[in-house]
């Protein structure tokens, strides 16, 4: 089976639009993700949001949609709760990612900009929840007690993903100062230069023990830079124990 078709998923797209619209369980739908933005592109995906007309009619409405992804050529789905909403995301035989979110109805609106509304009445647009930059702060220093630990007991390629889990969480401090998208990295191309060369430095180029204490050090540098952007009080009780983590 071929890889898809930017036509294929228009196909696809239009399908499910019909679908929904004919749904008598369905009071309104939305797209979401690039479908809603100017950022469609070939391989973009489908992210598409069904309200519900009525709460108890919920495992019906997921069940029957479940039902057609797969006989639309689906061969796996996983879902996520975010609140009352769940997305349920399928993957195609031909690659195609599906993702169809079924909403209560006092919950369908905006919570972001890439809200594209086909039918129904969404309420008014909320903020999207942004990741409390304190937690961020705490969760890099964690990941850097591992690192070191693993790096000290020759555990190579547990260091490494206790390294990318601590750069991860100061990608999203940066965004969240830069102001684009923070979550998934979905931002870390959007960054002004400077702030884009700083989080490449932070990647380790080799396995090399020596090669993942540069890129921790760097890592680190990062982290104490971003930390006098949040709390420079914090910055004063972290910055010296930090430090000598990393030498």
């Amino acid at each position: 089976m071929p890889i898809f078709t930017a036509d294929d998923r228009e196909r696809l797209r239009a399908e499910l639009v019909s679908a929904a619209k004919k749904d008598p369980n369905l009071c309104g739908a939305a797209h979401t993700g690039s479908a809603a933005s100017s950022r469609l592109d070939r391989w973009s995906d489908i992210d598409l949001v069904l309200c519900l007309a009525s709460a108890a009619s919920h495992e019906q409405v997921v069940a029957e949609w479940t039902e057609r992804l797969y006989h639309l050529g689906a061969v796996a789905h996983v879902d996520v709760m975010h609140g009352a909403t769940l997305y349920r995301v399928f993957l195609l035989k031909n690659t195609l990612q599906v993702d169809v979110s079924f909403w209560l109805a006092q919950d369908f609106g905006a919570i972001g900009p890439n809200f594209r509304l086909i039918f129904g009445e969404a309420n008014p647009p909320r903020p999207a929840p942004q990741p409390n930059p304190h937690a961020l702060i705490g969760m890099a220093w964690l990941y850097a007690l591992h690192v070191r630990s693993s790096l000290e007991r020759g555990r190579i390629l547990q260091a490494e993903y206790m390294l990318s889990g601590m750069r991860n969480h100061i990608c999203e401090l940066t965004c969240l100062r830069c102001g684009v998208i923070a979550a998934q990295g979905r931002g870390l191309d959007d960054l002004p230069v400077a702030e884009r060369d700083t989080a490449a430095v932070c990647l380790p180029r080799s396995l090399e023990p020596r090669e993942l204490k540069r890129a921790f050090q760097k890592a680190m540098q990062a982290l104490l830079e971003e930390l006098r952007h949040v709390d420079r009080e914090l910055e004063g009780r972290l910055s010296g124990p930090l430090r000598d983590l990393a030498e």
